[in-house]
């Protein structure tokens, strides 16, 4: 499945501020309900709601190539787990690197994201 993207940043400074956080070695996770997921629903060719995410990679991290890698695996590791087990939908999700994060694989990258999800409690029944 294909991930619907934050494009405002407004939204990411909502999800900072006001959402639920899971910290784990190599991500910090943020969760917030999606208001604008009707409205959304109602504009996508399928009418169904979709979470939005959002993944940030700071320049600490690294070069250009080096985020770019980060960016991918995150990615990966996000669509491996929503085969596993789909997310409960209409929710701004932020997804922001960590140091440790460089050098991960997407496997450990799904596995940490499982964790923080489980914490927050997003997994569908």
């Amino acid at each position: 499945m294909k991930f619907s993207a934050i494009c405002e940043n407004h939204l990411y400074s909502k999800a900072y501020s006001k959402g639920k956080r899971a910290v784990t070695s190599a991500l910090a996770v943020y969760v917030l309900p999606d208001y604008g997921a009707k409205r959304l629903a109602k504009a996508h060719p399928q009418k169904i709601t979709v979470n939005r995410i959002g993944l940030t990679v700071s320049t600490k991290l690294g070069g250009a190539v080096v985020r770019s890698r980060v960016r991918r695996i995150l990615r990966e590791g996000l669509r491996a787990l929503e085969k596993e087990r789909p997310l409960k939908v209409g929710y701004l999700i932020v997804i922001a690197a960590r140091s440790s994060a460089v050098n991960m694989k997407s496997d450990d990258i799904k596995h940490q994201l499982k964790g923080a999800f489980e914490k927050l409690g997003m997994f569908s029944q």
